[in-house]
C-alpha cells in the first residue's frame, strides 16, 4: 500500500485486534444497552426470560418512568444519594489526603512507615473495607462504644439504619434547582471568559444564562414532574459509608498531593520567603496553585469511583436498604432480580451519563493542552 511504511502496517497490525475488541465488546455492549432501555424487555414478565421475547420499541418511556413514575421513588432517593456521596467523599478524601501529605512533606521520623499504614487501606478491595465497617458501625460495634472509654453512655445512632435525613427538597423543585445551578456555573463562565478578553464566549455565555434565569423565574415554579410533594434529602445513614470510602482512599490522594509536594522546586520556596510570604502565604500563594491540577485529577477519579459505587455499599448496607442504596446497585437488582431489564438498562444508560459529564470535559481539557504544547 503506498504511503504506508513497513513500521506503520505493523503498528496498525498490533493495534488493529485490540481495537475491535474494545469496538465490539465495550462500545457495541454499551450501544446494545442504550437499545434496550428504550425497549419494554422485561416489563412483561412472560416475556422477561423467554427463549424469543418480544420486544417492543418504547423511546424514552422508561427514562420517564425512572424520573416521574409512581413506583420509582427509590431511583429518584438513589440519585440523591449519590449526589451527596460524590460530593461528601471527594472532600473527605481530598482534605484529608492534603493534611496527610502535608504531614508527611516535613519528613516526620518514620516517614517509611507512616506513609505504608496510610496506603495500606487503598490496597484492599472495598468488599473487604466494608465488611470491616459494617462490624465497627453496628449497634454494639466499636464507634458506639468509643464513647464508655471517657465514662459516657453508649451511642445509640444507626450508622447504617438510620432513617433521619437532612436538606430535604421537594423532587418537584428539580429542574428549578438544576436551572439555577447551571445559570450561576454559566454566570461564572461569562465573569471568567469576560477577564480574560474571550468576547464570543462571554456573549454566548451570558446569554445562556439570562435564558436560564429567566426560565427559572417564570416557567420553572409552574414545572411539576410528580403529582404530589415527594420529599429526598442526605440520609445520615450514607455518614458511615462516606467514612468508610474517605478511609480507604484517601491514601490514594496522600500519595498524589506528597509527589506534588515534592515536585515543587525549593528554589520557588526560598524565592517565596525571601519576597516576604511567611508560611501561610506561601501555600496560599505559592504551593496550593501548584497542586490544582492534582486537585483536579484526583476529582475526576474520585468522582468516576463514586458514581459507579457498588461494592461498598452493598457490603455495608445490604441490598434491600433505601436509606442508603445507591443507582449501581439499583441497576443489579432491578436487572437480575427482577428482569426488568430495559430498565435496568435505563439506570446504566444514566449512569454512563452521569460519568461522562465528569470524564469527558476533564479529556477535552487534556487533549486541548496537548495540542497547545504540540
Amino acid at each position: 500500500m503506498k504511503g504506508l511504511s513497513k513500521d506503520r502496517l505493523w503498528s496498525i497490525a498490533v493495534l488493529a485486534p485490540s481495537i475491535i475488541l474494545i469496538a465490539v465488546f465495550v462500545y457495541g455492549f454499551i450501544a446494545r444497552s442504550v437499545y434496550v432501555s428504550m425497549t419494554d424487555w422485561g416489563n412483561d414478565p412472560a416475556q422477561a426470560l423467554a427463549i424469543d421475547p418480544i420486544i417492543r420499541w418504547v423511546g424514552l418511556a422508561n427514562y420517564q418512568e425512572l424520573f416521574s413514575g409512581f413506583l420509582q421513588g427509590r431511583f429518584r432517593q438513589e440519585l440523591i444519594n449519590t449526589i451527596f456521596f460524590t460530593i461528601f467523599f471527594i472532600l473527605g478524601c481530598l482534605g484529608l489526603g492534603l493534611g496527610l501529605a502535608l504531614i508527611l512533606d516535613r519528613n516526620p521520623k518514620g516517614e517509611g512507615l507512616w506513609r505504608t499504614i496510610f496506603l495500606f487501606p487503598m490496597s484492599l478491595s472495598f468488599i473487604v473495607t466494608g465488611t470491616i465497617w459494617r462490624w465497627m458501625l453496628q449497634p454494639q460495634g466499636g464507634l458506639n462504644q468509643a464513647p464508655t472509654l471517657f465514662g459516657a453512655q453508649p451511642s445509640t445512632f444507626g450508622w447504617l439504619s438510620s432513617s433521619d435525613a437532612i436538606l430535604k427538597f421537594d423532587w418537584n423543585k428539580l429542574p428549578l434547582l438544576t436551572a439555577s445551578v447551571v445559570g450561576v456555573v454559566l454566570i461564572v463562565m461569562a465573569v471568567r471568559a469576560a477577564r480574560s478578553g474571550d468576547r464570543i464566549r462571554t456573549v454566548v455565555a451570558a446569554v445562556c444564562a439570562a435564558i436560564l434565569i429567566v426560565w427559572a423565574l417564570f416557567v420553572g415554579p409552574n414545572v411539576k414532574m410528580l403529582p404530589a410533594p415527594e420529599l429526598h434529602g442526605f440520609n445520615l445513614a450514607l455518614i458511615g459509608i462516606i467514612i468508610a470510602a474517605v478511609w480507604q482512599m484517601s491514601g490514594y490522594t496522600m500519595a498524589l498531593y506528597l509527589a506534588g509536594l515534592r515536585g515543587i522546586p525549593e528554589e520557588l520556596r526560598e524565592a517565596a520567603k525571601v519576597d516576604g510570604a511567611n508560611d501561610l502565604g506561601l501555600y496560599r500563594h505559592v504551593i496550593f496553585p501548584l497542586l490544582a491540577p492534582i486537585s483536579l485529577s484526583a476529582m475526576i477519579v474520585l468522582g468516576h469511583i463514586s458514581l459507579k459505587i457498588f461494592d461498598l455499599v452493598y457490603a455495608m448496607a445490604g441490598p434491600d436498604n433505601i436509606a442508603t442504596s445507591v443507582p449501581a446497585l439499583n441497576m443489579y437488582l432491578t436487572s437480575f432480580r427482577q428482569n426488568q431489564f430495559s430498565l435496568g438498562a435505563a439506570i446504566g444508560t444514566i449512569l454512563l451519563i452521569l460519568v461522562a459529564f465528569v470524564i469527558v470535559p476533564y479529556l477535552a481539557s487534556q487533549f486541548k493542552q496537548e495540542d497547545g504544547h504540540a
